[in-house]
């Protein structure tokens, strides 16, 4: 497991280490890999349009290639999800 984000490995670190995940975290400021995923989007927050990431999870198989997505994800209830997907 990874998580990919636009911040900055400073960010990344204070947010790994505030809620103590067990699995690294990568950040992509170019927003090449993020677009290529098709998770960076144009959003709407408070009536205000602004690009950002649009929380997606993808299970790759062991070559890399996608098996699901899981599409605006929401946190809550999200793991179960994913792990009866994974079969576990």
């Amino acid at each position: 497991m990874v998580g990919l984000s636009d911040d900055t490995p400073e960010e990344l670190a204070r947010f790994r280490d505030k809620y103590e995940l067990n699995f690294p975290l990568a950040g992509d400021a170019s927003h090449k890999t993020l677009e290529a995923y098709g998770v960076w989007q144009e959003k709407t927050m408070y009536g205000v349009k602004k690009m950002g990431i649009v929380r997606t999870t993808f299970i790759l198989d062991a070559e890399g290639r996608i098996e699901r997505v899981f599409p605006k994800v929401k946190v809550d209830g999200h793991i179960r999800e994913v792990l009866q997907a994974l079969g576990a």
